[in-house]
This record gives C-alpha cells, structure tokens and sequence, in this order.
C-alpha cells in the first residue's frame, strides 16, 4: 500500500492550496472508470476475539435484536483509522459477566492488519451493562477524540487521555443522567448553540428491565415481542457542554422532552438552511422526530409539517437506520430511514421548506422490500460523485429462512434512482447474517470509502474497497479552531474544473448505533482537478481554495473570525 498523498492549507489561505512538507508526491492520473468495485473482508487477517454477542438463549429478551455499535476513528492520531466495537450483556443478570461480553477497541497496524488493544485502553467495559450505539467526539477540543457509550443501564462517557488509553469519567461530568430503564440506544456530537463546545443529543427506546420483562410465543415457540408492546415512549435527551468537562441535562428547557419517540437511528444537519443544526430521529414504530434548532437554546418538534414523521400513507414504519445527506447534489441535506421487510425504506427529498417522499420515484419499494435494514448511510463507494445508499441487513427472528440476509448497495443513478448492485460487491461483501451495526471510513487511505460491520453471534467484517474503477477522490481532514475541534457541521461545497458542484459536510453519526470516518470524501469521476472549494465553518467563516488537484488528502484549519 503506497502512502497517502496529504496536502495542507494555512488558516488563512483563500487561493492557492499549499503542499506540506511530507516528501509525498501526487499520484498519477488514472484512466476513466472501467468496472465496478467490490469489497473484500480482511478481518481474518488480524488475531481478535471479538463476537457480537447478544446473549442468545431460548428465552426471548427485548434487547437481543440490537447489538453491535461500530466506531472508526483515529484514536491515537497515528493517522490511520481505528475501530471500536459495542458489546450485549448476560440476560436476565443484565452484566458483561466475563469476556465474550466486553467491547473491544482495534488498533490501525497498516497493511489491513489490526492489533486488540482494548485491554491497556481500558475500553473492556466490564463495569457496564448491555451497550448499544457508541459516539466519537472531542467534547474537550484537546484534539484526542473521545467515546460516549450507549447503554440498557449506564451510559459511559470515556476521556480519551492522548496516551492510548481512556478514563471514564461519567460520573464527574454530569452527562450520565436519565431516568432509572432507560434503554439509550444512538448518540450524536454537535454544538447546538455554536459556542465552539460539542454538545450530546442521546436518543432513547423506552423504559425497561429484564424482571418485567414480557414474553411472546406461538405454539410453544418463543419470538421477540412487538415493540408496541412496550408502550411507554421516552425522549431524547440532550446535554449541554458547559466547558472544563461538565455538561447540564437540558431535556425539559430545550423542547427536547416534550417529543417522546421510541429513537433509533439519529442524524444532524441544518435542514431548513438557517445556519442552526437540526436533529432527525427515526422511531421504530411511531412518527418520526425532527427537531428544530430556533437558535435560542430551544428546539421544535416539527416533523409532521416538514413531511417527514410518515410515510406517504400516513404511516409510521419500523424506522432503524438513518443518514442525512444531499443525495442529487442540489445543495440541500436530504433525510433516509430504512426498516423492515415488506415496508419502504423512506427517502425524503429536501425542497428548501418542506420534504418531499420520493421513495417510490426512486425505485426503494422495489429494491427494499425484500430486506430488514439496521445500519444505513450514504455512501459514495465508486467515487463517480454520486451517494449510494448501503444498508446493513438481516432480521429480527431467527426462526424463519428469510432471517439471514445479505447487505446491499443501492447504485445512485444520477440523483434520481437507484438500483440493486449488491451481487457486484463480492462474496465477502454478501456473506448473510444478522447484520446490525455499520461503519464507514478509508481504513488504508486508498481515497476510496470501506466499510465495517457487525454481525449478531458473528465477527465482524473489516471490507476494504477495491478501489480498482479508475475514478478520482478528495478527501477533506477539517481542524476547527474558533468553532469545535472536530468540525461537525462544517459544510462543504466543491466546484470540479468542468463546473459540476458537489456538496457534502462533517457527519459522523451515521446509521444506527455508529460513528463513521469524520473526514470529508469526495468523488470525483473521472475529473482531475478541482475549480474552487468552499467551506463553511459552524461559527461562521467562510474559506475558499482554488485549483486543487484530485486524488489527495487535504489539512483544512479553520481561519480566524472577525466579530
């Protein structure tokens, strides 16, 4: 593997991009794309023990169907993507009762090879109880990306110390409180008040425990029981960072807790373009949430008259998974769910002040009918410049031929439709499970995205992208500096030489239960050579580059603000 191409441009640069000084020389220019690229599982080459483990027994717990959270980050900011992994707990005792339950942290050696060091991180998790989604930020903005940990009991939120190991230090940070049941499922890092602090927006299931926890059987066959059955919805809750490690839970006073959901899938962005974050969750069986930021500290649950709490019966499906991001390249951040089998996975169209459900329009009846999806995001796997839609698939039962389901990738064709390319990804690729929680990230800095994924009662699937198709990449590391370290919500506005404008941001709460590659990625074709990049910072600055070269990565700092 040949080593990445890293450009860097000073804070204040507005025209010409600067080269740093790493001895790195750009790669050469390589023909239009010829095929399509497929993903191979390199997992087994590296020695770990991790197995997503849910604690499957004969008696049938609420929990079991969701496990698995899936983290790429650089923890060590060695340059090279890492991975943490999110483990199940013991049922009925709701404990990490030895080590086939622990969480497990994996370490970037290079040459798609990863060493277990989750033992000197401290990230076993021994202490906690049944875990599910899992974010990365630097609440702290010390340039060291730490974890929040999602949990049936106990949430974690984990200080990375820049050492190669973490402190938990839920306690003393206040970020830990929610009512005694809580089943917190997904988190997501951003400043809702661009104070340059990231703040924690948790969303949560319902209330419960395993003592009172019912079961469902047919003819003396035990499944999972619907999710209506557990009644008692819970909001999201939402935490401020109040600097030096502190946050205040500010659910009741910002609006939050006013919108009870049964959340899963969680994703930010500015979707009616006021310059405030926005937060959508996906509820499993009730109305979806959107919750806007008025930019006083308050939110409004506005879903139902943006068009996005239903389906365009008017119906609530099983929403897991979702992602927000401009599929068709108009310069709005569109909303994606997926669910379950024999529903449509919802596609919503941005149309500056309402959505518009294009499911239909654009070819998911067909194609998703067939799957359950967890997992989900926008993903531009072949560089061509368009999002493709990946989904982490399999059901909840085990109990049926259809439960073991293969992943798929659904092929943008030109911001309109998609179609099933799945069965071109490879065999490593659509190797069938109980798919739950996946990832994205260029894990060896070829400029093309990989995946990883987690499999219940399975390892997991480390897939590295072919990256053979010939079609050209930019990738953006963003440093922010007035706003946040991490630069969530930096938008991003490319304009290629032949006048094509692409868009994209930093996101990194992706899916379900996952935290992807926080760098910005671009495909760009068969283009060579970019016009100008526009980048909005969450606080405001404005900062242009020109002429950049394709098939590198590129050091953004944020430039100082005048005010």
């Amino acid at each position: 593997m040949s080593k990445p191409v890293w450009w860097s441009a000073p804070a204040g640069v507005a025209a010409a991009v600067w080269a740093a000084a790493y001895g790195f020389q750009s790669q050469p220019p390589r023909p239009a794309a010829l095929k399509r690229p497929h993903f191979t599982d390199v997992a087994p080459r590296s020695k770990f023990a991790y197995v997503t483990n849910n604690g499957l027994s004969q008696r049938k717990y609420f929990p079991q169907p969701l496990a698995g959270g899936v983290a790429v980050f650089d923890f060590d900011n060695d340059g090279k993507l890492d991975i943490f992994f999110t483990n199940g707990a013991k049922l009925p005792e709701l404990k990490k009762t030895g080590p086939a339950f622990y969480n497990c942290l994996l370490r970037n050696k290079g040459n798609a090879v990863f060493e277990d060091v989750t033992r000197k991180a401290g990230l076993a998790g021994e202490s906690l109880d049944y875990n599910f989604g899992v974010a990365v930020g630097d609440y702290d903005n010390d340039g060291h990306e730490d974890l929040f940990v999602c949990s049936a009991g106990r949430n974690a939120l984990y200080h990375n110390n820049g050492n190669g190991t973490f402190t938990d230090v839920t306690r003393e940070s206040g970020i830990g409180g929610k009512p005694p049941g809580t089943v917190s499922v997904g988190a997501a890092w951003f400043d809702y008040d661009r104070d340059g602090l990231p703040d924690l927006v948790v969303a949560n299931y319902t209330i419960w425990n395993p003592r009172t926890d019912p079961r469902c059987s047919s003819e003396g066959v035990e499944y999972y029981c619907d999710p209506r059955l557990y009644s008692l919805s819970v909001p999201p809750r939402l935490y401020h960072n109040l600097g030096h490690g502190k946050f205040e839970d500010v659910t009741e006073k910002s609006g939050f807790g006013r919108a009870p959901g049964k959340g899963m899938g969680i994703s930010i962005a500015d979707f009616n373009g006021d310059g405030w974050p926005d937060v959508f969750v996906a509820n499993d069986t009730e109305p979806n949430s959107l919750f806007i930021n008025k930019g006083d500290g308050t939110f409004e649950e506005q879903a139902l008259p943006f068009g996005v709490a239903y389906d365009d019966s008017a119906k609530a499906g099983s929403s897991m998974g979702s992602d927000a991001q401009d599929y068709d390249n108009d310069g709005r951040v569109d909303i994606f769910y997926n669910n379950l089998m024999g529903q449509i996975w919802g596609l919503f169209r941005n149309r500056g002040d309402v959505f518009q459900y294009v499911s239909l329009k654009a070819g998911l009846r067909r194609l998703s009918a067939p799957f359950s999806g967890w997992s989900a995001g926008f993903i531009d796997y072949d560089n061509d410049g368009w999002k493709d839609l990946y989904s982490a698939n399999g059901d909840i039962e085990n109990i049926n031929s259809a439960g073991r389901q293969h992943d798929t990738m659904f092929q943008n064709l030109g911001g309109k439709r998609f179609e099933d390319v799945s069965a071109e990804m490879g065999k490593d690729f659509l190797r069938t499970g109980y798919q739950r929680g996946a990832a994205f990230g260029d894990l060896n800095d070829d400029g093309f995205p990989d995946l990883v994924v987690t499999s219940l009662n399975e390892p997991p699937r480390i897939l590295l992208n072919s990256a053979d198709n010939g079609n050209h990449w930019l990738v953006l590391a963003l440093t922010g500096r007035s706003s946040g370290h991490d630069a969530i919500g930096t938008t991003v506005k490319v304009t290629t030489a032949s006048g094509r404008v692409l868009y994209n941001r930093v996101s990194i709460s992706v899916g379900l239960m996952s935290s992807s590659d926080k760098r910005v990625h671009f495909g760009l074709g068969d283009e060579t050579r970019i016009a100008s990049i526009e980048i909005r910072w969450p606080r405001g600055a404005v900062q242009r580059l020109t002429n950049v070269a394709a098939d590198r990565f590129l050091r953004v700092e944020e430039p100082a603000v005048e005010r």
